[in-house]
């Protein structure tokens, strides 16, 4: 008998992240309502990397792409029985062995400059301690497209963000991390003066 191909079950969390809503749970509740062979269809307002490993530890691979406007349509596809996780890499050449890196609490803390302490009253803050990934960097991507010129976003993370930097500088953010004496680290988060606002304002949720 010929397979029925279901339509996929479509999620668009643009609107909960503009509202300062996390869709995390609402993704994953997605997730569990898929049938057999069934398709997730998510539009975010950013490509969420973070959640590729969430879902190929759940038997999805990925398909992403952006569309018109800047946002992110991304398709999740049940992984085939025996298949390899998240999209298909060629094959690497084993790397050679070395001394272990140093952890990052012995590097120097990552940083583009230093955030202006004169607009201390213009800052907003995020706790995401405590949180299991991917949420922290969910929320704080999300909170991120609420900052404008003269704003600074600070989160505070068990330790420090070292997936979040690169996404950061991608997108034209500076960044200044304090370290804690706790092993927990503040990032602090901001546009350069020329920059323009990249989304209305978010009032994140601590």
């Amino acid at each position: 008998m010929p397979t029925v191909e279901r339509e996929p079950v479509v999620v668009d969390v643009r609107l909960d992240l503009k509202g300062g809503r996390h869709p995390l749970g609402r993704i994953l509740a997605a997730v569990k309502t898929l049938a057999r062979g069934q398709d997730l269809l998510l539009t975010a307002p950013f490509e969420p990397v973070p959640l590729y490993k969430v879902l190929a530890l759940r038997g999805y691979d990925h398909d992403a792409r952006q569309i018109p406007g800047g946002d992110w349509e991304v398709r999740f596809r049940p992984r085939p029985r025996g298949g390899p996780a998240g999209r298909r890499q060629p094959p690497q050449a084993p790397a050679a062995a070395s001394t272990p890196p140093p952890t990052a609490r012995t590097r120097p803390a990552p940083t583009t400059g230093v955030a202006p302490v004169g607009m201390e009253a213009a800052w907003s803050r995020l706790d995401n301690r405590g949180l299991e990934p991917p949420e922290p960097m969910i929320r704080t991507l999300a909170a991120c497209n609420g900052i404008v010129s003269g704003r600074v976003l600070e989160i505070h993370n068990d330790r420090r963000p070292m997936f979040l930097y690169p996404y950061l500088e991608e997108r034209g953010y500076r960044y200044e991390t304090v370290d804690d004496p706790d092993g927990s680290a503040f990032v602090r988060i901001w546009l350069p003066d020329a920059q323009p606002a990249a989304e209305p304002a978010i009032t994140p949720h601590e």
